[in-house]
C-alpha cells in the first residue's frame, strides 16, 4: 500500500511552487503591461528580456557549473509558462534560449560549452536553433545548407527559415549537410555561428499571425567561414543532436501553450462573473459553466502530461532513466496534446465573450492568435503523431 508521501511525486515541489509565484509576479508586473504594445507593434519585447535577464530568468536551464540557475526540466517549464500566460512572444525568450543552446549542451566540448553557456547565462547574448530550411520543414533531413571542411574551417552555405528570435539573437545553433551521401544518418553536421561571422545576414522579419514581438527570419549563410572546433560533437552527429533536442524541447512548447491557455481561461472566468444578461452574471447559465469545465479539465490534463514528460526530461538528462527511448513519445504527447488544448480553450475564451472577444481591445483574439503557432513549430502535430506512433511506450 502506498503511503501518503509516495503521493508527493505527483506535484510539483515547493521550490517549484515558489519560483511560479516569483515568476507570475514579475510577469504580471514588468512583462503585461507591454503584451498589448509589443503585439500592436510587431517589435521586439525588449522590457521582458530585461526584465527576465534581471531576475536570471532568461536561461535558467544553463547548468550552475557554467554560471547558470541550473534550473531542472519542470522549472524551466514552469518559467516559460507563467511568461506565455500574459505574452506568449515574450515567453520565446526562455524557450529559444534553451532550443538554440541545448544542442551544445547535449554534444558540444568542454570549451564549447564555457565559451558560449557563460555568455548566454550572464544574459550578454541569445540562442537561436537553425534547422528547417525553405524546402526542409516536416522533411528536416531534405536541408541542403553545407557545410565544407577547409584546413582548420568548416565554409558554410545556405538558408535557414522561420528562425525564431533571428537577428536579435547572437549565437546559432545551425545544422548543415557534411556528407551529402549520408544525408541523416550521419551525413548532417551541427555548428555554433555567431551573429557577427563574416556573410551571416538576416531576411526582413515575417509578417504572421501571431507571436508577433518574437522576430521570425530567414538567416542567410554565405561562405561564412568558422573554425572547426565550433562544431557541436563530432562529425555527422548533428542530426541524432537535433533529434535530440527536439525531445527535450518540444515540452518547452507544451509549456508555453500551458501558459497561454490558462491567461485564457482566467480571463474568461473573470468576464462571464462580471457580465450581465438576462438580468444576472452569464457565469450562472449551465451552458457557459459547462463551457468553462471543459476549459479547465482540458488545461488540467495537458499539464498534468507536459510535467510528467519534463520530469522525465531530467531524468533522461541526468543518465537516470533506464527507459529513456521514451522520452520521444512522451515530448511528442506533450506538445501535441497540450497545443491542441490550447487552441480549443482560446477558441472558447474568445466566445464567452462574444463579439468582445473579437476585438483587439480584449487580450483573448492575441491569445487565440499566439496560441495557433504551438500546433506548428518544433514539428507539426501531423508530425508529433508520426513520431508518437512510432515510439508507442
Amino acid at each position: 500500500m502506498a503511503g501518503a508521501a509516495d503521493f508527493d511525486l505527483y506535484r510539483p515541489s515547493e521550490e517549484h511552487d515558489m519560483l511560479r509565484d516569483s515568476v507570475r509576479s514579475l510577469a504580471e508586473a514588468k512583462i503585461a503591461p507591454f503584451a498589448t504594445a509589443v503585439d500592436e507593434e510587431a517589435r521586439f519585447p525588449q522590457e521582458a528580456l530585461d526584465a527576465l535577464v534581471a531576475n536570471d530568468l532568461h536561461a535558467v536551464h544553463v547548468p550552475e557549473s557554467y554560471g547558470g540557475a541550473g534550473a531542472d526540466a519542470l522549472a524551466t517549464c514552469i518559467v516559460i509558462e507563467e511568461v506565455a500566460r500574459v505574452c506568449c512572444s515574450s515567453s520565446l525568450i526562455p524557450a529559444v534560449n534553451k532550443l538554440g543552446s541545448l544542442p551544445v549542451i547535449l554534444s558540444g566540448s568542454e570549451d564549447l560549452k564555457k565559451k558560449y553557456l557563460g555568455p548566454l547565462a550572464k544574459g550578454d547574448a541569445m540562442f537561436s536553433y537553425c534547422l528547417s530550411e525553405p524546402d526542409a520543414g516536416s522533411d528536416a533531413g531534405g536541408m541542403k545548407t553545407r557545410a565544407v571542411r577547409d584546413g582548420d574551417h568548416y565554409v558554410l552555405n545556405g538558408v535557414k527559415r522561420w528562425i525564431t528570435n533571428a537577428g536579435v539573437s547572437d549565437y546559432y545553433t545551425v545544422m548543415a549537410v557534411t556528407d551529402p551521401e549520408k544525408k541523416t544518418r550521419g551525413g548532417i553536421s551541427a555548428f555554433v555561428v555567431e551573429k557577427g561571422d563574416e556573410g551571416v545576414s538576416f531576411g526582413a522579419p515575417e509578417k504572421k499571425l501571431g507571436i508577433k514581438g518574437s522576430p521570425t527570419r530567414e538567416v542567410y549563410l554565405d561562405n561564412v567561414r568558422i573554425p572547426a572546433d565550433r562544431m557541436i560533437g563530432a562529425e555527422g552527429t548533428g542530426f541524432a543532436t537535433a533529434m535530440a533536442t527536439l525531445d527535450h524541447t518540444r515540452i518547452t512548447i507544451a509549456a508555453q501553450a500551458l501558459g497561454v491557455a490558462q491567461g485564457a481561461l482566467d480571463y474568461a472566468k473573470g468576464y462571464v462573473q462580471e457580465r450581465k444578461q438576462f438580468g444576472k452574471p452569464i457565469g450562472d447559465f449551465q451552458g457557459v459553466q459547462f463551457m468553462l469545465a471543459d476549459m479547465a479539465m482540458k488545461l488540467e490534463a495537458a499539464r498534468q502530461l507536459t510535467y510528467a514528460a519534463a520530469a522525465r526530461s531530467e531524468r533522461v538528462a541526468l543518465g537516470a532513466d533506464g527507459k529513456g527511448e521514451d522520452l520521444t513519445f512522451y515530448g511528442a504527447a506533450a506538445k501535441c496534446y497540450a497545443s491542441d488544448a490550447a487552441m480549443e480553450i482560446t477558441t472558447d475564451a474568445v466566445q464567452l465573450l462574444g463579439g468582445y472577444g473579437y476585438t483587439r481591445d480584449y487580450p483573448l483574439e492575441r491569445m487565440m492568435r499566439d496560441a495557433k503557432i504551438t500546433q506548428i513549430y518544433e514539428g507539426t502535430n501531423q508530425v508529433q503523431r508520426i513520431v508518437m506512433a512510432r515510439n508507442l511506450p
